[in-house]
């Protein structure tokens, strides 16, 4: 897989895991002048933001490890400007490592089993 459709199927893989643990997808690469965020999503009251990040493993580094203090700045930059549209709300920020793992071939072709770990309230 390129880089590109790496990200959008770990993308889609942390919603669906997100909609099997009990929560809202509200917007998906919601943009601001400061930057992008993956996933948005409620559950119980609280709206989490959500940066995924998908690697093939993790021998080089773990992926949220890319989440530092430059990129948190930014996702929390662009939150603000999201609440300031939406109206204020108890927030989260979450981070979703997808590991894709190796293919796997099966009869009807190959296929991905991803590895998803979530972190509730990374930072």
């Amino acid at each position: 897989m390129k880089n590109r459709e790496t990200g959008r199927f770990g993308e889609n893989e942390a919603c669906r895991y997100l909609m099997e643990k009990g929560y809202e997808i509200i917007a998906r690469n919601y943009r601001s002048r400061f930057g992008e965020i993956d996933l948005i999503a409620r559950r119980d009251g609280t709206v989490v933001f959500v940066e995924v990040k998908t690697r093939r493993d993790s021998a080089f580094a773990e992926a949220a490890q890319a989440v530092g203090p430059a990129k948190q700045e930014k996702l929390r930059k662009t939150a603000l400007m999201w609440l300031s549209e939406q109206g204020e709300q108890p927030a989260r920020f979450d981070v979703i490592e997808v590991y894709t793992g190796v293919p796997r071939r099966t009869a009807w072709g190959e296929t991905y089993r991803p590895q998803i770990r979530h972190m509730e309230n990374a930072f």
